[in-house]
């Protein structure tokens, strides 16, 4: 057996690094995330060469950039930018009070393999996704990746494998056991609940729920989350079994600083949706392949989804998992959330 990191490995590695505020190295380039990026490294990095911004399709169109690459633009670094420039390129949260950061000089033509990759890192990190990029080797201590085997693993579905299980008993039903499962890939766990004993071969009651902080443990009033975990846990309970699939994809799976940053962004007055793509997310990054994954890894191929959202009922269809039946979560409004969900309603598809 080889001690050598595999791909997926590595990756995991690049990710944690650009975290950190470390660069990598992307065919032949170097790529550092500008959320994270100290003085000392950008200077480091403009003595290597010219440096290019790379951010996604959604922020250049915040930013009135020409978009010359389809869901990417690349705009070459002015002379005299420092690493206040940079964020404000990256970051929207000052938008409003400087909305004029430019004049921008986009680049067109070239190969764009390793800018997409370097876009693709940084959002699986849970970053920014902005990057430098400088042409140059990555020193051999610093982790090195190509392009085209990182987008692809990137989009590839994760293989999840069982960690441990244990009868828990919750309030919903003293009959529970929950489910821990690991990525291969080195991401976040995945949980499922376990209410009951569904048969493998029945339909049962199933959510996919993705994490809310705000929402399942603060008591949020600004989403619908933790009202929609516990009736889901209590309906399953009522009927004596069901799965609650909890999925760490905080945030619409932007994770729950860029979650912040697009709270901040609402409250500057944007929707849900345009805030997201303020900060250069698409509507929703979240993967429900994963929730197909646990579902085939449990035994069951027939499920009772509870959900609002179409999209969830087409990803499980798509992935060897039957709906039999969509059962709706709908639940009362509120004064903070009503915007929130007429916003999943017009913009998203929610059936509410």
């Amino acid at each position: 057996m080889s001690l050598l990191p595999t791909l997926s490995e590595r990756i995991s590695r690049a990710r944690a690094d650009l975290r950190m505020g470390l660069a990598v190295g992307i065919d032949g380039w170097l790529v550092a995330a500008i959320e994270t990026l100290r003085p000392e490294r950008l200077t480091a990095l403009r003595e290597m060469g010219s440096i290019v911004v790379a951010i996604t399709a959604r922020r250049a169109e915040t930013l009135k950039i020409q978009i010359y690459d389809g869901d990417l633009a690349r705009i070459e670094a002015p002379a005299g930018m420092d690493l206040g420039w940079l964020r404000a390129v990256a970051d929207p949260s000052s938008d409003l009070m400087t909305p004029m950061k430019g004049p921008f000089h986009p680049l067109r033509g070239g190969d764009t393999t390793a800018h997409m990759a370097a876009i693709a890192l940084a959002k699986s990190a849970q970053l920014l996704p902005a990057v430098v990029m400088v042409r140059a080797e990555a020193p051999a201590e610093l982790a090195r990746l190509s392009a085209s085997p990182l987008l692809e693993t990137l989009a590839a579905e994760s293989v999840m494998y069982p960690v441990a299980a244990a009868r828990l008993p919750l309030e919903s039903s003293e009959r529970s056991r929950l489910h821990i499962f690991r990525p291969k890939d080195g991401a976040a766990e995945h949980y499922a609940v376990e209410i009951g004993d569904p048969p493998r071969d029945s339909a049962p009651l199933v959510r996919l729920h993705s994490a809310c902080f705000t929402g399942d443990v603060l008591g949020s009033l600004k989403c619908d989350c933790g009202p929609q975990l516990h009736t889901a846990l209590a309906r399953m309970g009522e009927v004596g079994e069901g799965v609650l699939l909890y999925l760490n994809q905080e945030g619409r799976g932007i994770g729950l600083a860029n979650k912040m940053r697009a709270y901040a962004l609402q409250n500057q007055g944007f929707d849900t949706v345009e805030a997201n793509h303020r900060l250069g997310f698409e509507d929703d990054e979240r993967d429900f392949r994963i929730g197909a994954g646990l579902l085939r890894e449990m035994g069951f191929s027939r499920v009772r989804l509870m959900t609002n959202n179409p999209r969830k009922v087409t990803m499980l269809a798509t992935h060897g998992i039957e709906v039999v039946e969509r059962v709706p979560l709908v639940l009362p409004t509120n004064r903070f959330n009503r915007a929130y969900l007429a916003t999943k309603a017009a913009k998203s598809g929610h059936i509410l």
